[in-house]
């Protein structure tokens, strides 16, 4: 679905280099934001319309397993009344519906697998939302930051002071290199703390399942 693969793309974007090779790296920010909010009302409304189809698919499944039993029930009052020819049309009958139960019940299932991929996916989007939004204030204050220490500089270089000139150049080098050090740092970190909190949380629905399923065993 060319939905989804939208959704993996904004993702799966890494934004602090989507900053660096910006030209304009606020408007670029707004823009990720922009098309994250489209995307995710995009992916709200596939999953209700999923949904609802699924229920569809559910109610015409119901209906042709009810055909089924009771056209089942008209070949045992046939069979009672001694009329075979007519026993064995109901159970033709039945059997087609026993069919196309089996039909809608397959696609109840691929129905069910469609709205946990687009349950997924608008998970997954809303996290990366919510961090592009939680970045945007700190990665304008950076550029601006970094703007402002440029223009200082040709204000420097226009009064022809080389030497304070090259010294704010290292200075500036040395500033985006501790920022861009500190946030890989961070973003370490980060990660390494989620990774360590979801295999906590996993042993413990682990342990949980282990021990349910050995009470209901002993019960």
């Amino acid at each position: 679905m060319a939905l989804l693969e939208r959704v993996a793309t904004l993702v799966r974007a890494n934004l602090n280099d989507l900053v660096d090779k910006a030209e304009d790296p606020e408007k670029m920010i707004k823009q990720v934001i922009l098309d994250m909010q489209n995307q995710l009302l995009q992916v709200k409304t596939q999953v209700a319309i999923t949904i609802a189809d699924q229920h569809v698919l559910e109610k015409k499944q119901q209906e042709a397993e009810e055909n089924e039993r009771q056209w089942m029930h008209r070949a045992g009052l046939a069979v009672d009344k001694k009329d075979d020819a007519l026993a064995r049309a109901a159970v033709e009958r039945a059997m087609s519906y026993k069919s196309t139960a089996a039909n809608f019940r397959q696609q109840v299932e691929d129905q069910k697998g469609q709205v946990e991929n687009l349950k997924s996916a608008l998970l997954k989007l809303q996290t990366k939302l919510a961090e592009a939004q939680s970045k945007c204030d700190v990665l304008i204050a950076q550029h601006r930051r970094a703007r402002a220490m440029n223009k200082a500089t040709e204000a420097t270089s226009c009064m022809g002071d080389n030497t304070n000139s090259e010294a704010f150049d290292r200075m500036k080098s040395k500033v985006s290199h501790h920022e861009a050090t500190a946030r890989a740092h961070a973003e370490l970190v980060s990660d390494d703390v989620n990774d360590k909190f979801a295999a906590m949380e996993k042993q413990e629905e682990i342990d949980r399942l282990l021990n349910d399923l050995k009470s209901k065993r002993n019960l």
